[in-house]
């Protein structure tokens, strides 16, 4: 027997794929009733089977009037992009590289300026209040989380 969990999440690929658009808008109370489950049940779906790791972007809105978006990435298409992620940044990057990796995207015109500079941002070791022997791997997975959603 299935868990739930494998259940809802086959519900939103299948609801994803049917709909033949990269993206789904659903409501986790109306998700929620339908799989009688709580909403936290959803969240726990989203957050663990559908990340940006995983190939999904989510936007989540609470509230009665509250929603969730489901993107589905295309990167798995674009080979440039994909070798970018895999092998540029791997699990590891140094401020430098990542640097440079953000400025070719902004010179091929497929970041703008201000994306480039929130970006280099976020990935500065001041931003990273972690041990320096971790920054590294953060700063890759933070990285490779960007580039996902700015060309989704």
């Amino acid at each position: 027997m299935s868990r739930l969990s494998d259940i809802i999440e086959d519900f939103i690929k299948e609801l994803l794929e049917e709909s033949n658009a990269s993206e789904l808008e659903i409501g986790r109370n109306e998700l929620a009733n339908q799989f009688k489950c709580a909403p936290s049940q959803i969240s726990y779906v989203l957050t663990t089977r559908f990340s940006t790791e995983s190939g999904y972007y989510v936007e989540s809105r609470r509230g009665g009037g509250g929603y969730i978006r489901i993107k589905k990435i295309q990167y798995e298409e674009d080979e440039t992009l994909r070798r970018l992620i895999e092998d540029k940044i791997g699990n590891s990057i140094t401020y430098n590289a990542a640097y440079n990796i953000i400025d070719g995207l902004r010179e091929r015109q497929i970041i703008t300026n201000r994306e480039a500079n929130i970006m280099k941002a976020v990935i500065n070791d001041r931003s990273l209040i972690i041990p320096f022997d971790q920054k590294n791997n953060v700063r890759a997975e933070v990285l490779k989380s960007m580039i996902r959603v700015i060309l989704l």
